[in-house]
């Protein structure tokens, strides 16, 4: 029986991928000498609100979420961010393997849309791991599962989720619209003439400022 033990030593920005992606070092410790061939890591990465605290800045972007500051000590609460899997090859000891975060940047994104309301700070992050590992045994290889108790914490950096967004995303942001929507916006957009998407919605965030009637909206 293995004796594992996992910690997470860095998580960066992967810099040279078509979409973007965290990559997280773990340093893995097998405690009873036993020589390990391979695991087949699996990892389930959750998001802690609860821990850390909030600029009032902040709250705008955390209200669709979490609702308003007084509802706060019963709506933050854990939630998933992502799961990802790797291979983890053959050690003795202690070794380190790269798990790759692949993120978006998708606003009805719960994950998303929390870590673009932040503007400073530590994210808390929590490493929930399983998978199965494959030892030398008896008639050949052993095999045995990760123990669903195995976890580590972790607190990213609020400045690297921006700048891996900075990189794929400059000054931008990405939603998803229903093609019957965005349909009916390019027409709006064509038919007045406006040279790009974002003219298109100023145009209509204007519309509805000054409301019906002349009557600026609340």
């Amino acid at each position: 029986m293995t004796g594992l033990v996992f910690a997470v030593v860095d998580v960066r920005p992967e810099p040279y991928t078509a979409a973007p992606q965290l990559t997280a070092r773990l340093r893995l410790t097998e405690a009873t000498g036993t020589a390990v061939h391979a695991i087949a890591l699996r990892c389930q990465v959750r998001i802690l609100p609860q821990r850390r605290g909030y600029a009032p800045e902040e709250e705008p972007g955390l209200l669709d979420l979490f609702g308003e500051r007084g509802r706060w000590p019963t709506t933050l609460k854990s939630f998933l961010w992502m799961q990802c899997s790797t291979m983890v090859q053959g050690f003795s000891g202690s070794t380190e393997v790269a798990l790759p975060l692949p993120c978006t940047f998708d606003f009805d994104v719960a994950a998303a849309k929390y870590l673009n309301a932040l503007q400073d700070g530590e994210i808390p992050l929590e490493f929930l791991f399983s998978g199965t590992v494959f030892t030398k045994g008896q008639t050949g290889f052993g095999v045995e599962q990760v123990p669903w108790d195995l976890e580590a914490p972790y607190r990213l950096p609020v400045a690297a989720w921006r700048q891996l967004m900075d990189m794929h995303f400059p000054n931008t942001g990405w939603i998803r619209l229903d093609r019957e929507v965005l349909a009916a916006l390019s027409q709006y957009k064509s038919v007045r003439g406006l040279t790009s998407w974002e003219a298109a919605i100023e145009s209509l965030l204007a519309a509805a400022a000054s409301g019906v009637g002349g009557k600026p909206l609340p």
